[in-house]
């Protein structure tokens, strides 16, 4: 089908950003409202309006209890309003007869206020567990036995290795499982081009095969040197200022003593040669456990040359897997904020709205799975980012929770609008400086 968006100048490109990113919004955050609202329900807190959007309403429609649900004309998040709030926020409590105090989020009990406030992040991270559970199911689990999966598409003249062959060694050393392709990596790291002996269709053969590490483009970042030159992923990079490029780690040594200096590529792209000017930048790239350092970078990953067959992934294993990856996905946001906090890693790497739309617009055009795994990564990063013990988050009113449970009362009106403003200010303040870090990087 001809992708017209895109030779449209401005609106094609910025469409394709802006609609991924106005989808991956609107289902990390109709999720996350949906949780407050269905435990506030449970704890017979009353929701006046469940809203997908802000401004003027486009269609709404009350349901049996009493609920109005609509969808707003501006699709950049969405809110729950329950009983006696005067906005989407619950810091302002409007006049609620007396009967009906207890319908209210500020007039039910300690627990039930402290469960649907802590039912948003929870649905979010519920959310990712069943998309990454999914995922696994879906893809499968790679094999150990020494069959070739999929195969990269590689210069004949590096490889001749076909989906199916069965190798037997590579380099004269014996490959019983798909492990020991691994633990070669590093052996064979420089070789453009190896020697493998492999079964095909019942027959024995001696054949070239990919280097273990080839400079085989893998993701390509967004906003990043490497998509401003236009390298696309599966890209052979060739030479490198006409120096041979042999392998990935050949590439990274070359690219970090640039010293910021433009890089003439020689790339393979489907049988293909093309040349592409790139200009490294200074990052800050992880060279251990949670220690950073600045590097020249162009923004890609390398890809492995041949996978091992796909085989299907028990429920249970998918399960485990999906809950696995959304816990990982918390963790390295704590180890984030920590290394930020600490000044290891420098806040300029911090990603506003405007890089998280480059990104949705970027895992869209990689195709369906991508971007349904990037939908599971936003929903775990938000549901986290709301439990932070900023005021106006959630996070902020689990905190004020705590503070009535030990002090066997709430915190007086005044207090509250006080560190309520301050969380509202520290919270627009972050969002501007990650919108300007996102700005610079364009």
């Amino acid at each position: 089908m001809f992708d017209f968006l895109n030779y449209i100048p401005v609106v094609g490109p910025l469409l394709t950003t802006i609609v991924p990113f106005v989808i991956v919004l609107s289902i990390v955050v109709a999720i996350h409202e949906y949780g407050h609202y269905i435990v506030g329900r449970w704890c017979g807190i009353h929701a006046e309006v469940f809203s997908l959007g802000f401004g003027p309403v486009i269609v709404s429609r009350y349901d049996k209890h009493g609920t109005k649900w609509q969808l707003a004309a501006l699709p950049l998040g969405g809110y729950v309003r329950f009983l006696g709030d005067s906005d989407g926020s619950s810091l302002k409590t409007s006049k609620v007869d007396a009967t009906l105090q207890h319908k209210t989020l500020n007039g039910a009990k300690l627990y039930k206020r402290a469960l649907t406030v802590f039912a948003g992040p929870a649905a979010n991270f519920i959310l990712s567990a069943v998309i990454f559970t999914g995922l696994a199911f879906y893809i499968g689990t790679a094999s150990n036995a020494p069959i070739v999966g999929k195969v990269a598409n590689l210069p004949s003249s590096l490889s001749q290795l076909e989906e199916g062959d069965e190798i037997l060694s590579i380099n004269r050393i014996g490959i019983s499982e798909f492990a020991d392709i691994y633990n070669l990596y590093t052996q064979f790291n420089d070789e453009p081009s190896l020697e493998y002996a492999v079964i095909r269709n019942g027959k024995d053969l001696i054949i070239p095969g990919p280097s273990l590490s080839p400079a085989l483009v893998g993701n390509v970042l967004p906003v990043s040197p490497a998509s401003k030159a236009g390298l696309e992923q599966g890209d052979v990079i060739l030479s490198a200022d006409n120096i041979a490029i042999t392998s990935f780690s050949r590439l990274v040594e070359i690219i970090k003593d640039s010293k910021s200096e433009s890089i003439a590529l020689n790339v393979w792209r489907n049988g293909t040669e093309i040349e592409l000017s790139i200009t490294p930048e200074f990052r800050d790239i992880q060279v251990g456990e949670a220690q950073f350092e600045k590097r020249m970078m162009i923004g890609v990953s390398s890809a492995l040359p041949f996978h091992a067959v796909v085989e299907s992934v028990p429920a249970f294993d998918a399960v485990m897997a999906g809950i696995s990856r959304t816990y990982f996905v918390i963790s390295s946001s704590i180890d984030s904020i920590y290394l930020i906090i600490t000044g290891k890693v420098g806040a300029e790497n911090l990603q506003g709205p405007l890089g998280i739309a480059q990104v949705s617009g970027h895992q869209a055009a990689s195709g369906l799975l991508a971007f349904i795994s990037l939908i599971g990564f936003i929903s775990t990063a938000i549901g986290f980012l709301n439990l932070l013990p900023i005021p106006v988050l959630d996070g902020g009113h689990l905190v004020l929770y705590l503070y009535e449970a030990v002090v066997r009362r709430p915190p007086s009106p005044k207090a509250i609008q006080v560190v309520m403003t301050m969380g509202l200010t520290m919270l627009l303040s972050l969002m501007l400086f990650a919108t300007f870090n996102d700005i610079m990087r364009l």
